[in-house]
């Protein structure tokens, strides 16, 4: 049992990992199978080890570290990864239930500025649309809109920044996850040992603040998106995607919680690197708050995650709402995918439910591979 709190990122996750460190010696509790807490000893009987005695330096060399803060971002970004792609979906739906414009994704627009992530995106969505839809022939002609709106046509730069972003903190932390952060550090064919602060976790820091604030950023776009939908200034719907009005306030309140998530992310992805507070005397005066970093991080990728679920649900209404008209590709597969489980709202109904089947499917990775069976792998 490792409590989250009580690291500020140097020396390392001391606290926490000596709770770690507790139960390789016979010390402190673990979960049980019941999902419990149990004193450790009780398992190690259970399982035949033997407590380790420790030997000189053995004791620091186990809680001197950023390992803490370095596995729940690596979680994190592992789920966030598969968000990313969702992400992308969403969109897509998004903007074929408001018939907008597959233009802006054209190749030779992301040639123009090559951002990696910028020209992942473009292809992802003309993968995830396809080329045409029968939606997307209904406004060719006659369609008296010049541009849509950034939500939209943006894509590729908001979503690609985010996949930028996610490839340079993974690299952080796996350079991160294979290191040495012991302090003293013992180089015994040099015949050296030598004090240093590889303990420090603000490489690990810097990078969680950064991958908080570039998903904070893609779920505060996915909300954009629902709220054109719900619109019927920004969109061709039924205000609040109900073919019932009045009685019924459809996704009315989808939009509403989709916002308070995006606004308790704008506060969690305030930086945590940029504070630090003197420990240990004055010795240790200047600290990262790396792992409450990494933490904040994980709250804002759950948000994240009931944002583009939300998504989903409204711009799935959306499409139904055009019909006879209708998506193809990834779009098409996805729509058919989700109404197995969540059918089409005539009149209101707890809506919730329904954004925490959708979340299932994304969390599973089942709608992941409905998507990779109709069109293939997608980038990030």
């Amino acid at each position: 049992m490792v409590p989250s709190q009580g690291s500020v990122g140097a020396s390392g996750d001391l606290a926490p990992l000596s709770h770690l460190a507790l139960t390789i010696i016979g010390e402190g509790e673990a979960w049980g199978a019941d999902g419990k807490p149990v004193h450790v000893t009780e398992l190690l009987k259970q399982k035949g080890i033997t407590p380790l005695e420790l030997k000189a330096k053995e004791g620091l060399s186990m809680i001197n570290g950023c390992q803490v803060m370095t596995s729940i971002g690596l979680l994190s970004l592992w789920e966030n990864r598969r968000l990313l792609w969702l992400a992308d979906l969403a969109g897509a739906m998004s903007l074929e239930g408001l018939r907008g414009s597959r233009k802006p994704f054209d190749p030779l627009i992301q040639a123009s500025r090559p951002h990696a992530g910028e020209g992942k995106t473009g292809r992802n969505l003309i993968k995830l649309m396809g080329e045409t839809s029968p939606i997307a022939e209904s406004h060719a002609v006659n369609d008296p809109r010049v541009q849509d709106a950034y939500s939209l046509r943006c894509m590729p730069a908001v979503h690609g920044a985010a996949k930028d972003a996610l490839r340079y903190v993974v690299k952080v932390l796996e350079t991160e996850a294979n290191s040495s952060t012991d302090n003293p550090l013992v180089f015994a064919e040099a015949n050296k040992v030598l004090s240093c602060g590889n303990f420090h976790g603000m490489p690990v820091a810097h990078a969680m603040d950064f991958a908080g604030i570039a998903l904070s950023s893609q779920a505060s776009i996915s909300e954009c998106r629902i709220s054109k939908m719900i619109s019927t200034q920004m969109s061709e719907l039924p205000p609040f995607l109900t073919p019932n009005g009045g009685l019924n306030s459809g996704h009315m309140i989808v939009q509403v919680a989709a916002a308070s998530l995006v606004s308790e992310n704008k506060v969690l992805a305030h930086p945590a690197s940029v504070d630090s507070i003197p420990t240990s005397a004055e010795k240790e005066d200047h600290v990262s708050m790396g792992t409450i970093a990494a933490r904040k991080f994980a709250q804002i990728l759950r948000n994240a995650e009931n944002v583009v679920a939300m998504e989903l649900l409204s711009a799935t209404q959306a499409l139904d709402l055009l019909a006879p008209l209708k998506p193809s590709a990834a779009v098409k597969a996805a729509h058919e995918h989700i109404r197995k489980t969540v059918p089409f709202a005539k009149e209101d109904r707890i809506f919730s439910k329904d954004v925490e089947a959708i979340k299932a499917m994304m969390v599973s990775g089942e709608l992941m591979a409905v998507v990779e069976n109709a069109v293939g792998k997608l980038e990030w």
